[in-house]
């Protein structure tokens, strides 16, 4: 079977969703952005271009993680000198900075090329429940929530 390619006329306008995190675990709310992100949700999806929607994740200090992983989950980070790794604790880095936590968990879930860092540029994560992207005309992006 042959890769489809859009052709310049098939090429889909970007829109802009808003995810709410609230009580949205953390591996659930990273798969679906970085879907969105991809745009694997558009009939006109070809892994090798940059198809996808911009993605606006608000209260990302309120998402959940399942289990004991507060506690016991780490998050690494190399300063590149010898010796440079440091860890922090997930409950410490949802704490501090709630965003970084939510990036991290789309980073690992796009490609690790230049296309996979040109779709995260495409991802706006904030604490709180306000974002300036107003003008843009986001539509709420609606996540099924699983029991815990």
């Amino acid at each position: 079977m042959r890769t489809y390619t859009p052709k310049a006329g098939d090429r889909s306008t970007k829109t802009w969703h808003v995810i709410d995190a609230q009580d949205v675990v953390l591996g659930r709310l990273a798969a679906a952005a970085a879907n969105l992100l991809r745009g694997k949700h558009k009939p006109t999806y070809t892994p090798n271009e940059d198809e996808g929607d911009y993605v606006i994740i608000i209260n990302a200090e309120k998402v959940v993680l399942t289990g004991k992983k507060r506690e016991q989950k780490r998050a690494y980070h190399h300063s590149g000198f010898p010796g440079g790794l440091k860890s922090v604790s997930y409950a410490e880095l949802l704490e501090k900075y709630p965003e970084r936590a939510v990036e991290k968990a789309v980073r690992g879930m796009v490609p690790h090329t230049k296309l996979g860092r040109a779709q995260l540029k495409k991802l706006h994560v904030y604490r709180g429940s306000e974002h300036p992207h107003a003008a843009q005309q986001p539509t709420e992006y609606q996540l099924t929530k699983i029991a815990q």
